[in-house]
């Protein structure tokens, strides 16, 4: 076991049940992290408690939640944390998250917040550039339709911003809905439509390529955005590949990690 430091890193993803994912992309954002900061423990805590309930029961593997993570790192002496969310938006996962570590903030020295993924306009075009070096071989006369996974909070608006930004820089056919909020595929295929093209990537904009793109996406049900899609005429490619395994994007979080240090070291 590695020896414990008194500062821990605190990696909160909401988690996935699809393993195979999760190695290329939680596993890998967090061996990033640890990589890249040395001298923190890593820690791990999922936000989803049926994710991690499933997983207990059927592999029988055990996730901490937030306030399980704090704990172990209680009893495991660390006195300084700093948090970093996986997460895309700074939604109901990302502010339920906080509430919870903050309930802990006076049993530890110091805790520190690293922003979700797109929080401002240095993570819009930096996410941008991350995303489109990974798609740059579909051509202007193809459409690229990202899945997000969408809130009633209203931090869903995140979306639309980065909609626009893709426009702005440039990329006039890719197209950025969400499973659970809005824009939906009926407003995607109409935008597709208008802009002409007949053959449609398809891909998830979430951290990890689970149980939403294996099924919502991809599925073989008439529902799935790739039935819809191709019940309206278009030539279908799916891209199972979660944001997570972009190392672009494993970079950005990391950046974020600097921040929230640098941001405290200011404060001192």
């Amino acid at each position: 076991m590695d020896k414990i430091s008194k500062k821990g890193l605190l990696a909160v993803s909401f988690g996935t049940s699809v393993n195979a994912s999760r190695e290329k992309t939680i596993d890998a954002i967090e061996a990033d992290f640890k990589e890249a900061f040395p001298d923190y423990t890593l820690y791990r805590a999922w936000t989803s408690r049926v994710i991690i309930e499933k997983l207990k029961k059927r592999d029988g593997i055990q996730i901490d939640t937030v306030g399980e993570a704090l704990e172990r790192m209680l009893a495991d002496g660390v006195t300084e944390v700093v948090v970093q969310p996986t997460h895309v938006i700074s939604g109901i996962e990302n502010e339920q998250m906080t509430a919870d570590i903050l309930t802990y903030r006076d049993q530890f020295a110091a805790v520190r917040f690293g922003t979700p993924l797109l929080v401002n306009e240095e993570d819009f075009c930096a996410v941008i550039k991350a995303v489109m070096t990974e798609f740059k071989h579909i051509s202007r006369e193809e459409a690229l339709v990202f899945m997000g996974h969408g809130t009633p909070h209203n931090a869903n608006s995140t979306y639309s911003v980065l909609s626009q930004k893709l426009k702005d820089m440039g990329y006039e056919n890719v197209f950025l809905g969400t499973v659970e909020s809005g824009p939906s595929i009926n407003i995607l295929m109409q935008q597709v439509h208008a802009y002409g093209a007949k053959r449609v990537t398809l891909a998830p904009f979430m951290v990890v390529a689970g149980d939403h793109a294996l099924n919502d996406m991809s599925g073989d049900d008439k529902d799935s955005w790739r039935k819809q899609l191709e019940a309206s005429g278009f030539i279908v490619n799916c891209v199972l590949k979660g944001l997570g395994e972009y190392p672009g994007i494993r970079r950005l979080y990391i950046k974020h990690i600097q921040d929230a240090i640098e941001r405290a070291a200011l404060r001192l």
